[in-house]
């Protein structure tokens, strides 16, 4: 094929395409494994579904996709938030001058 054909059919799929565009991964020779759902930019997308390596997912799929993702990382961030809580252990002996100023005012 001529890179010049191939490139013009590569914009022209971009395009048509949403940014970013979610794609199925397609099963492959070298061994892809079908079914992967990947969000990609336009011009990367396009050349994954012109090459064969993928197809564009159907809205449903992509909602469902981007929706997992907004999960995944909200539960990443509270278990972040929950490693930088901090806890101090104080004896009771460092607690009375605590307790005596707050008495005191």
């Amino acid at each position: 094929m001529d890179l010049r054909t191939y490139y013009r059919k590569i914009r022209e799929l971009t395009a048509t395409l949403p940014d970013p565009a979610v794609v199925v991964s397609l099963a492959t020779p070298d061994g892809g494994v079908p079914g992967r759902l990947t969000e990609a930019p336009r011009d990367v997308a396009a050349r994954l579904i012109f090459d064969g390596f993928a197809e564009l997912a159907g809205d449903a799929q992509a909602a469902a996709f981007r929706q997992e993702a907004v999960e995944c990382k909200a539960e990443e961030e509270a278990r972040r938030a929950a490693a930088r809580i901090q806890v101090n252990v104080v004896t009771e002996e460092q607690m009375r001058p605590l307790r005596t100023k707050k008495e005191r005012s």
